[in-house]
C-alpha cells in the first residue's frame, strides 16, 4: 500500500518541539511551513556555487560557517548571505546560541526569511531536526485495526469488524501489555525499513467494546497500559474459523504484507470459541522475535526428523 500525500509542519511547531527561539520572523510562524526533512549546512554555497542548492531545506549555521563569513568585511558578508537567502529557504537556524550576525539579520529581513537560534551544537541540532522532520513528514496511511505492544513487539491486529480485535487488546492490556491505537491506526514510514504506528489524537486511548460502549484504557488500567507510538513488527489478521480453509500448521514459510513499500511479517489466526487469542498473540510475538534472531522452531523439528528444509525460508508477499 502506498501513500502519496505530501505533508508539512509549521515552523512554530518545529521551534517549540526542539526548544528554539525566534530572532526574526516576517509573519506568523504558524503559517510558515517546512516540507523537506533534509537540512542544508552551507559550505560550497557560501562561495557562490548554488547550482544544486535546494531552497526547500532549512539552513543551519554553526561555528564553521561563522568563521568563514567573518573572514570577509561587512559588505562581502552581506553579498554572500544575500545570494543564498534570496532563494527563500524556509528558515535559518543559528546553532550553539551564537549571536545572529548583523548582516544575517539585515539580509533575512530584506528577503523575509525567518531566523531562529538553538542552544544545541550544530551536529546535534541537525540530527534532532532531521529525526523530527522524518517523523512529521513521513508518508503515512490510516488503516482500520488495533495496535498493541506485546513483549516489546509492535503487533497490528486486523480483521473484519466484530471479529474481536478490541476485546483481545483489552485482554492483552490486563496481561501487562500496552495499547497504542484502537479502531484507526496511523502508520508512518520513517525509514526505508521502519514503520511506526500511532493513534489519531482525538481517539487516543479510547476503546470500543460492543455491549459496554466506549472506555478510556488509560483511565481504567493506568498510564502503564498505554503508549503513544510503536514500531510495527508484525501484522496479525483475525478471521472467523473456516473449516474448509487449510491453515498453516508448521510456520516454515514466511509470509509478508506490503505496507508503504515495507515488507512486514504477517500471520492469519482463525477465531472460534475456546481459543485464547491473547495467549496465542503473546506466543506469536515471542516467536517472531526468535525468527528475527535467526531461529525457526519448525526448521529445527524437520531437521531433527531428517527432512530437508532448505537453506533459506521461502518468502511470500501477500496483499493487505
Amino acid at each position: 500500500m502506498k501513500g502519496n500525500t505530501e505533508f508539512k509542519v509549521s515552523l512554530a511547531k518545529l521551534a517549540k518541539e526542539l526548544r528554539m527561539e525566534f530572532a526574526y520572523t516576517p509573519s506568523d510562524p504558524d503559517e510558515i511551513y517546512v516540507s523537506s526533512p533534509n537540512v542544508n549546512r552551507p559550505g560550497i554555497e557560501l562561495t557562490g556555487f548554488l547550482e544544486f542548492y535546494n531552497p526547500e531545506r532549512l539552513l543551519v549555521f554553526g561555528n564553521t560557517e561563522y568563521a568563514y563569513l567573518k573572514k570577509f568585511g561587512s559588505e562581502q558578508r552581506t553579498y554572500v548571505l544575500n545570494n543564498i537567502l534570496q532563494k527563500k529557504p524556509p528558515a535559518v537556524i543559528v546553532a550553539r546560541n551564537l549571536e545572529v550576525l548583523d548582516e544575517l539579520m539585515k539580509v533575512a529581513k530584506v528577503c523575509e526569511v525567518p531566523v531562529l537560534r538553538s542552544e544545541d551544537s550544530t551536529c546535534n541540532l541537525i540530527a534532532s531536526v532531521i529525526s523530527y522532520l522524518n517523523t512529521e513528514l513521513a508518508p503515512r496511511i490510516t488503516r482500520h485495526g488495533v495496535l498493541v505492544e506485546v513483549y516489546g513487539e509492535g503487533i497490528l491486529l486486523t480483521g473484519s469488524s466484530g471479529v474481536g480485535k478490541s476485546e483481545t487488546a483489552i485482554e492483552l492490556i490486563k496481561r501487562g501489555h500496552r495499547l497504542i491505537a484502537d479502531d484507526a491506526v496511523e502508520i508512518r514510514k520513517i525509514s526505508s525499513r521502519t514503520l511506526v504506528g500511532s493513534s489519531p489524537e482525538n481517539i487516543r486511548h479510547f476503546v470500543e467494546l460492543r455491549g459496554i460502549g466506549i472506555i478510556n484504557a488509560r483511565r481504567i488500567f493506568g498510564m502503564g497500559s498505554v503508549k503513544m507510538s510503536e514500531k510495527i513488527d508484525m501484522v496479525i489478521t483475525l478471521e472467523n474459523w473456516d473449516k474448509t480453509k487449510v491453515y498453516d500448521r508448521m510456520g516454515i514459510d514466511n509470509e509478508y504484507t506490503d505496507i508503504l513499500d515495507v515488507d512486514v511479517p504477517c500471520l492469519t489466526i482463525p477465531v472460534k470459541p475456546g481459543r485464547n487469542l491473547a495467549i496465542i498473540i503473546e506466543v506469536a510475538a515471542m516467536n517472531n522475535r526468535q525468527k528475527k534472531m535467526g531461529y525457526n522452531a519448525a526448521q529445527e523439528l524437520l531437521a531433527n526428523l531428517g527432512m530437508d528444509v532448505g537453506i533459506e525460508n521461502s518468502k511470500k508477499v501477500i496483499d493487505w
